[in-house]
């Protein structure tokens, strides 16, 4: 299967004249009827439980880590004074102990309901802190977000269909940079096989490079949440993000014929073969 033939090596607009600049919020709201990375890995994954989240039956919960990963993400890549505006630092105080109710408490939850934004604590505060620091301090990681722009989405129509994309950062001629807090950067690569992150790399740049008319580059900054907080850096390959716009061109081919005969497998229907030892 052919990827796109707008692609082009020659010079064109900066990356980050393609993007629009609206609220999380926003961005969500148009999940419905946009194609996005994330719901294209769950198809990929199992058909049937991306057609029920879609139809609603399924709703995810919003967790605290997902409140803490993109709060690290807005410190890191927008800076405190976004950081600062978006968020709510600290908590109530626990009069017994003189400290903040912890996050899964009722009182906590009541408190970050009243103030109308997401909450987090002073110690993830402060975790956020140091995570901006550590990447600053690695050189290439600081050339990749010097300049550019922050949580940019991109609209255009791709391999006919509707679809969307939201990047961590995007440098105005380098392209794509995303963002990911690991726990041991010794394993960074066993997670992006597992969590699927160039099939994720791939739709961004195809949906990039459909509106840009040229293909980007594609980096991830990692970096650990916990001492010494290190930072690297990879640079993902054309050669593995072909292949996996090629996958990727194939799941959507079939979510088409999912679509028209409102059929949704969940890839168990058959019997299979056991037949290996561990």
């Amino acid at each position: 299967m052919l990827l796109p033939a707008a692609w082009s090596s020659s010079p064109a607009q900066p990356f980050t004249s393609a993007l629009i600049t609206e609220p999380e919020a926003t961005y969500a709201a148009r999940r419905k009827d946009h194609l996005s990375s994330h719901a294209l890995t769950e198809f990929r994954k199992n058909p049937r439980l991306y057609r029920n989240k879609q139809l609603g039956l399924i709703v995810e919960e919003e967790r605290a880590a997902f409140v803490v990963g993109r709060a690290a993400h807005c410190r890191v890549l927008e800076g405190e004074t976004e950081f600062r505006r978006r968020f709510a630092i600290g908590g109530p105080i626990n009069p017994k102990t003189g400290k903040s109710f912890g996050q899964d408490t009722k009182a906590y939850a009541e408190w970050a309901a009243a103030i109308g934004k997401p909450a987090i604590s002073q110690d993830t505060a402060d975790l956020c802190d140091r995570l901006t620091r550590a990447v600053r301090e690695h050189d290439v990681a600081t050339s990749l977000i010097a300049e550019g722009q922050g949580e940019g989405v991109v609209r255009a129509e791709f391999a006919g269909l509707p679809s969307q994309i939201r990047i961590d950062w995007t440098h105005p001629e380098r392209g794509i940079v995303d963002l990911k807090t690991i726990d041991d950067l010794d394993y960074f690569e066993l997670q992006a096989r597992s969590f699927g992150y160039a099939h994720q790399l791939a739709f961004y740049r195809a949906v990039l490079a459909q509106v840009t008319g040229r293909k980007p580059e594609v980096h991830v900054i990692a970096v650990e949440k916990k001492e010494p907080y290190r930072v690297g850096v990879w640079r993902f390959s054309d050669q593995v993000l072909d292949a996996a716009a090629r996958e990727n061109l194939a799941a959507i081919e079939r979510l088409k014929v999912c679509r028209a005969q409102d059929c949704w497998p969940t890839g168990y229907e058959q019997t299979r073969s056991f037949d290996y030892l561990a």
